[in-house]
């Protein structure tokens, strides 16, 4: 029997759903919660009205159609309607993470994402690495290092997963080198012993510090590029600030197209600039030159 918390939180999702499907849709039905709660008749019907009890002004019945449409009116109040979170389905429908049983978007529109790599990340190999961070565990690795002509087994204390854009890595002290670096973690192809770590990720002074990148419009683009990179970026005034951990900064800036000198490509393929990038580059250290 589902318990009063479980069956709030079940009734609550539920009025969150139909806000979505209002709001990105433009109706709901009784055959949509059915569809993806596996609700009863009745229980749909129930929710259906329970919503209009507390947001009567949000949607309307359209008898023609036979179904609740989304009011002049309407007002969230489940739901806080987010592009990030409605193109971040799409993505990840496309990458197979979810079906499109999984979602909440009825209507999919035409859609495409340009292919990512699929990266051979065993579940062992994860669940092993995941414990480790957990119990704060060393765990020894068969891995195949680009510095080495054969994969060999070698110990590492992970403390953090990274996604980088492309390939996941576990953040890790390495005993061998006495030093905290990334090991991607396709490389990994099989685990063993484990034991105490003995660094604390404390120690990890790159993962601890964050550097912050100054982004704006390159200078060369027209008034008119300017401001669409200024929304593409949420700028304000022309700027935005990108926190970001110093272990992730090349990452980062790859990412961006920063790695390189401005003006080796056109305004309108380089887009955005790096104003702080002296100082960045002292955070990358290594001689960098951005």
């Amino acid at each position: 029997m589902e318990s009063d918390s479980g069956l709030r939180r079940g009734v609550e999702s539920r009025l969150e759903f139909i806000e979505f499907r209002l709001f990105w849709e433009g109706h709901v039905n009784r055959s949509d919660l059915i569809e993806v709660f596996g609700v009863s008749i009745n229980q749909a019907s129930t929710d259906l009205n329970r919503y209009l009890g507390l947001a009567e002004a949000n949607m309307v019945y359209d008898k023609s159609a036979r179904t609740y449409v989304r009011s002049s009116s309407f007002t969230p109040v489940f739901h806080q309607p987010d592009a990030a979170q409605y193109l971040s389905q799409l993505r990840s429908l496309s990458d197979g993470i979810i079906s499109a049983d999984d979602s909440w978007i009825g209507g999919l529109p035409s859609f495409a994402c340009a292919p990512t790599p699929a990266r051979g990340v065993s579940p062992k190999t994860l669940r092993a690495i995941v414990t480790a961070i957990k119990r704060h565990e060393a765990i020894e690795v068969f891995y195949q290092s680009m510095s080495s002509l054969e994969p060999a087994w070698r110990w590492i204390e992970p403390h953090a997963l990274v996604f980088d854009g492309f390939r996941w890595h576990a953040r890790a002290h390495c005993p061998r080198s006495s030093a905290f670096k990334d090991f991607v973690l396709s490389r990994i192809t099989d685990t063993r012993s484990s034991k105490p770590a003995d660094a604390r990720p404390s120690g990890d002074s790159e993962w601890e510090e964050q550097v912050e990148l100054q982004i704006a419009p390159h200078p060369e683009l027209s008034a008119g590029q300017r401001k669409a990179i200024e929304l593409d970026y949420g700028m304000e005034r022309g700027v935005t600030t990108i926190p970001v951990r110093r272990a992730l900064l090349y990452y980062a800036l790859k990412r961006l197209g920063l790695d390189t000198d401005p003006a080796a490509r056109r305004p309108q393929d380089q887009q955005i600039v790096l104003l702080n990038a002296a100082e960045v580059a002292l955070s990358l250290g290594n001689g960098a030159n951005l």
